[in-house]
Parts: C-alpha cells; structure tokens; sequence
C-alpha cells in the first residue's frame, strides 16, 4: 500500500522571533526573510504532489502555508489543535524577561518539559495529545496521499517526539527547528518513518540556519 507522506513545516521567521518574545497563541507578522524561507521552501516542493494543506490557525503558519503552497488549487484548513503551546501569562513577554520574573518554570521549560506548567498555559502533555490526534486523524483522512501540515516549535518537536520516539525530558536536543525548515514523515500501517528531520536545504543566497 501507498504510504501517506506528511511534510510538517514551522512557519517562517517572525517579528517576535527577532525579539525573543514568547509568541504561544499570541501572533506576529512573518519577516521579509520569513517570507522569503517560505518561499524557498514552495519553490523546492513545487513538483512535490501536495493533496490537503492544513495550517494552524495563527496567522503566521497559515501565512507560511499560503506562500508554499504557491500556484496550487489547493484549500488550506484552518486547524486550532496544530496552534502553538499556550504559555498563559508568558505570552508577548521576552525570554530575558520571564526568565527573570519566573525561573523556576523558565528552566523546566527548557530542561524538564514534562512538569512545566505556567499559570493560564498548557502543558507540553496538553499539546502533544491535541496535537498527534490530529495528525493521526490526517494520516487516517489521506491514505496514501501528501499532506503539508504548517505549525509551531512546540508542536514540531513534540510530533517528530512521537515518531522517533524521543522522551518528553529530552524534547530539546537537536535538531534545531528552525524557521521553515521541513520535516518529512511517511506513515504505512499508522507507523511513521522519519525521512526528513529539521531540513533547512532549501535556504538560499548564503542564508545559513541560525537559532532564532
């Protein structure tokens, strides 16, 4: 049978990403690179068969998947289970910041992901089980089809978690999920298999993958 392959994207670059700002559900407009590391990125999966498009619904990954998607006559779906973790009070602050005014869940942020926990956020148990629900409702929805799926960080690196598998308390480690980098995974029987982790090939004009 045809496996179902899935090529998970974090948007591009942002404004806040520039500013070290915890974005969460919050939003903030792409970058003139962030538009440009989307762009590059449709332009190599351009003669990729792309069948469904779903997009978180902030405005910065649903903005990403258009400019991907390109000249395709595909509708992209607006999904709530692929937005970004919510950080509760967090949100819209600088890392410097809530590193000061909390450094207690800053650290488990980084360090113990599976007992953070911030007033009005969720947990990463939270979005991990909102988030692999629907990518496993995707995979059941498009067999043997290729489905671009646009997200988040967090929702990246905890998916890619799931396929590998990875321990929540090493969900860290590399590789970086840079802006638009892509992740691609192929599902046979409901099993992933990783192909693509992190990829940033697709960068151009001397750009190299840098830690925003």
């Amino acid at each position: 049978m045809k496996p179902t392959t899935i090529y998970l994207v974090r948007h591009g670059q942002t404004e806040w990403n520039l500013e070290h700002r915890m974005q969460g559900h919050q939003d903030s407009p792409l970058t003139e690179l962030g538009v440009q590391q989307a762009i590059w990125l449709g332009e190599a999966l351009r003669h990729e068969p792309l069948d469904a498009i779903y997009a978180s619904s902030s405005g910065r990954a649903y903005r990403t998947a258009e400019l991907i998607r390109m000249e395709r006559d595909v509708p992209i779906q607006a999904c709530e289970d692929l937005k970004e973790i919510h950080l509760g009070a967090w949100e819209g602050q600088t890392q410097a910041a809530v590193k000061e005014r909390d450094p207690e869940q800053f650290e488990l942020f980084w360090n113990n992901p599976a007992r953070f926990q911030v007033e009005g956020g969720e947990t990463f148990h939270e979005v991990q089980e909102r988030a692999l629900a629907r990518l496993l409702g995707i995979v059941r929805d498009h067999p043997g089809q290729s489905v671009l799926m646009v997200t988040h960080t967090v929702v990246v690196k905890l998916l890619m978690a799931h396929a590998e598998p990875r321990p929540l308390h090493l969900l860290w480690e590399l590789p970086y999920i840079h802006p638009a980098c892509l992740c691609k995974l192929e599902f046979i029987d409901g099993n992933p298999r990783i192909l693509l982790h992190g990829d940033t090939s697709h960068y151009q004009d001397g750009h190299e993958a840098k830690a925003w």
